[in-house]
């Protein structure tokens, strides 16, 4: 695909009447939205967002229980919803002009009937999009579609054809991701009055036990009074309704009749709390911006550009531009605002709550995000760290444990382990928050106490921490061993918040415990083994089976210990370590370092090496930093941001992108940073690997840190000369492949002279 063509950002600057000239080109210019949409997740569509926003507010078009939302491929959009968060969803909305449909099965559904629905084929290349704008010419109802939205709002503005019947719907049941756990339980709409309609959906969501309710309201503003507004529910057809009641598969539409080339504007206020709060969320947000959609697409245009900002590169590659600019915009398009604009707030347990100080965020798992997504945000946004320690100890605070995936702010007990410790930890020890006492208390109860089936649904904490503990493992009758792993690691993480606490006693005894992943590692193999209780190993070992282990095998969980790599590389031997390191990225790097399989000679098994398509296996280049062999970090992490991410709908992540992980090992690689033990140490690390760019500036955030900007230059750069040859911060000469993080937020230069061989003593 060629640049410009894969640059959907450029029609939508078009429309919106902004710049398209390369050299005028601001960061935002260069997101591509479309990148990796294809078998993506269901938040990571071309939608119309605000950084962190609640609203992302674009096209569906599929509804696979574990994908929906919008996949590339398929030319047809089912409708425009605003909720796309992790096993959440909410008002769907679509104009309509076609043979009056309210049944609207999926475009991709294999049953009889899908054809039929209020869904549209669409003309492909009249789809745009760029960072808070998305449009489509909508073929069988010859309507235009465009949309931006705020933190909290929508706004879409529909071009109709003459018709004498055209409709606006409002669905409020569709298919979502995990969309066997959605359903409506309540609603209720209300013609409030011609041109006003609230409401609200009362769901239950989420897969397993179907843990995440919430009460999803909203109020629309349309620019036309509409003639008439009509509802249905499971069915049944009601006509010129001031208000529905009902369960189930229930909406409304307004009706109209529309000139030529007429354009409406609808205007949605959401909020978990009340319809009040929407209303309120809507006057705050967009009364100041005249409630127009062009001043509101420009105004979170400004917003995303000024983020994305904060991190300028320079260099030829316009590819790698694209590729790094649309991997940072994802890594703060994952994840949602749950808090309103007066703080107000709906707990785990539905009661209403109000932040004082922050906001409110929610998202899927902290599996592994200390791999960069963390680091990401300390560097470029600490303010979004900040905020998500609010959220941790607000939850901590009202319902009595922080929260390893907050989706609505409940307690999914998604993954494994409790890694938003890591985050709440790296906050501190990096000066992001004050406030350690607070912080220690709450990370170290998901340490010594077992987690719970939480009363407000879900699970909170580490489950069966007394087996772990009592046994120094996680015995195969009471879970996967890979809990010990993660558990370890938690462990270490607490206990570094210990020692800065000054409780010796206590940083001791956990960092102890942190050690026990030792106690699965085989004495013989150096493979992590699954044990029983009585301390036997697994006679059926195979390290490239997943049996006992989440989302990895054994090959890769041996990689998996953040906080003791220099242990490690001791317990499996150097060279051995290096050998089989080497191996499997050789091994793997002909399929793009994603799962695959290679059939073995019984055709019984297969072979799994690096898989950074998913969390436990994104540390794997920076390892050679810590046996010997720095210049692989460097030519492994460059073949990776070259080979698995892509630049086009259908190659930008080969795996799970996790609401920003993915895209934030790329962005933090691309200006040749890691962050191994998660920022958690007294004084956190960056590891060193090969940048992309010429130059790579950050401006850091003056409310945080003490410096202005962090410069990266290399010299002598390009995709051959890809080995550091001599590496110097402000001048001096690194004598380790790692920089402290203070030094970056302090401000400086770090300078990397690059070429075309390994230098084995660029860090000596």
């Amino acid at each position: 695909m060629k640049l410009l063509k894969s640059l959907g950002v450029v029609l939508g600057s078009v429309a919106l009447g902004i710049p398209t000239a390369l050299a005028e080109w601001q960061p935002v210019d260069y997101v591509d939205l479309f990148i990796g949409t294809s078998n993506s997740r269901w938040m990571l569509g071309p939608y119309a967002q605000a950084p962190f926003g609640m609203v992302q507010l674009g096209p569906d078009n599929q509804g696979d229980v574990w994908m929906g939302g919008y996949e590339y491929s398929i030319n047809n959009v089912s409708g425009f919803s605003h909720i796309h968060a992790w096993t959440m969803g909410g008002l769907m909305m679509m104009p309509t002009t076609a043979d009056l449909a309210l049944s609207n099965p999926s475009t991709d559904s294999p049953y009889q009937g899908a054809n039929a629905g209020y869904h549209s084929r669409i003309l492909k290349e009249s789809e745009q999009a760029s960072p808070g704008y998305y449009s489509v010419f909508l073929y069988d109802h010859q309507v235009r579609a465009e949309m931006t939205a705020t933190t909290h709002c929508g706004v879409q503005r529909y071009t109709f054809p003459k018709r004498r019947e055209s409709r606006i719907l409002m669905d409020l049941l569709f298919p979502t991701e995990w969309d066997y756990g959605f359903r409506v339980q309540d609603a209720r709409i209300v013609r409030v009055s011609p041109t006003e309609v609230e409401g609200y959906a009362d769901c239950q969501s989420g897969p397993w036990s179907s843990w995440n309710h919430y009460k999803l309201h909203f109020e629309a503003r349309f620019s036309k009074p509409f003639k008439q507004l009509n509802g249905w529910n499971e069915g049944r057809v009601s006509e010129n309704i001031d208000e529905l009641r009902g369960e189930g598969d229930i909406g409304a539409y307004a009706i109209y009749e529309t000139e030529a080339d007429e354009q409406i504007v609808v205007c949605t206020g959401l909020s978990l709390v009340s319809i009040e709060q929407a209303r309120l969320n809507m006057e705050t947000e967009l009364r100041p911006l005249g409630y127009d959609f062009d001043r509101v697409a420009a105004h979170t245009r400004d917003e995303w550009n000024e983020l994305l900002g904060r991190v300028e590169v320079e260099g030829t590659d316009e590819t790698d531009k694209v590729k790094f600019y649309t991997n940072l915009y994802r890594a703060y398009a994952g994840k949602q605002t749950w808090s309103d604009v007066n703080g107000q707030y709906v707990d785990a347990m539905e009661c209403v709550r109000t932040v004082e100080r922050g906001k409110m965020y929610g998202g899927d798992a902290f599996w592994n995000s200390y791999w960069n997504l963390n680091g990401l945000w300390s560097i470029v946004s600490p303010e979004i760290v900040d905020n998500w320690v609010t959220t941790q100890l607000e939850m901590f605070r009202y319902t009595g444990w922080t929260c390893k995936g907050p989706a609505g702010l409940e307690y999914s007990g998604i993954m494994e382990g409790s890694h938003e410790t890591a985050l709440m930890v790296a906050a501190y020890q990096k000066g992001i928050r004050k406030d350690g006492e607070e912080i220690y208390r709450a990370i170290r109860k998901t340490v010594t106490e077992p987690g719970i089936n939480h009363p407000g649904g879900g699970v909170a904490g580490n489950p069966q921490l007394d087996v772990y503990d009592r046994y120094g493992y996680m015995p195969r009758e009471y879970g996967v061993v890979s809990k010990t792993l993660d558990y370890a690691y938690d462990d270490w993480c607490v206990a570094q918040m210990a020692w800065a606490m000054g409780d010796r006693k206590e940083a001791k005894r956990l960092e102890t415990r942190s050690m026990n992943y030792r106690n699965v590692f085989h004495p013989e193999y150096k493979y992590v083994v699954r044990r029983d209780t009585t301390g036997g190993w697994d006679a059926d070992f195979d390290c490239f089976s997943n049996a006992g282990f989440i989302e990895g095998n054994s090959w890769q969980y041996s990689w998996y210990v953040p906080h003791d790599i220099p242990g490690l590389v001791g317990l499996i031997g150097v060279e051995e370590f290096n050998r089989r390191l080497e191996e499997g990225f050789e091994k793997s790097a002909e399929f793009r370092f994603a799962a695959h399989l290679f059939d073995r000679t019984s055709g019984q098994s297969g072979e799994f090496y690096i898989n950074h398509g998913n969390e436990v296996n994104m540390c794997t280049p920076y390892l050679f930093n810590y046996s010997g062999k720095p210049w692989l970090a460097q030519k492994w992490a460059r073949a990776i941001m070259e080979s698995f991410y892509g630049s086009t709908p259908y190659h930008g992540w080969e795996g799970d992108e996790d609401e920003g992980q993915m895209s934030a090992w790329y962005v933090m690689s691309a200006m040749g940073f890691f962050e191994m033990d998660g920022g958690c140490s007294a004084d956190p690390m960056l590891e060193i690997g090969s940048p992309l760019f010429d130059r790579i500036t950050i401006r850091l955030d003056p409310n945080y840190y003490s410096g202005r900007t962090f410069t990266i230059r290399t010299e002598n750069n390009s995709a051959g000369n890809l080995y550091i040859q001599r590496a110097l911060l402000n001048g001096k000469p690194l004598r380790e492949p790692r920089i402290p993080f203070r030094s970056v937020t302090a401000g400086g230069e770090l300078v990397l002279e690059m070429g075309p061989a390994p230098a084995e003593s660029c860090f000596r």
